[in-house]
């Protein structure tokens, strides 16, 4: 049985623990058991603060499903080492792409999105759409 092609989709935190709880939300509110690839990739080896390239890849090569991989940053150094990745070129997996988007409103929108076997430019557009998102 073939499996089908869907966008993967790496939360790029500088803590383990947001990361791991921002792909849990996100799975979680589009539908807990959906079948779309979230990893977290949060924190060091070391299990302190700050984003490691080597954890990036890691998470990106596992969520890898054929359709492109979407990686959403959380804060400056995390967007810095995604597009030092992004430049090397053979880091991560083909299809890869640095998504600007809200960290949690952006991985919710990327993940409900996906879900729908959406290609990865409509996964962005969802991610990107939820700077619009207001809350007053």
């Amino acid at each position: 049985m073939s499996e089908e092609k869907l966008v993967g989709i790496v939360l790029v935190s500088h803590s383990a623990e947001v990361a791991a709880s921002v792909a849990e939300l996100a799975k979680g509110l589009a539908g807990g058991d959906t079948a779309v690839a979230v990893a977290p990739a949060g924190g060091t080896e070391g299990g302190g603060l700050g984003t490691s390239a080597e954890l990036i890849a890691a998470a990106a090569a596992s969520v890898d499903r054929g359709a492109g991989v979407a990686l959403l940053t959380d804060l400056g150094s995390a967007v810095l080492t995604v597009k030092a990745l992004l430049a090397e070129g053979d880091e991560l997996p083909e299809g890869s792409r640095l998504v600007d988007a809200p960290f949690v409103e952006g991985a919710v929108a990327a993940v409900v999105t996906a879900a729908t076997g959406a290609d990865l430019d409509a996964v962005q557009a969802a991610a990107t759409e939820a700077y619009a998102y207001r809350k007053v």
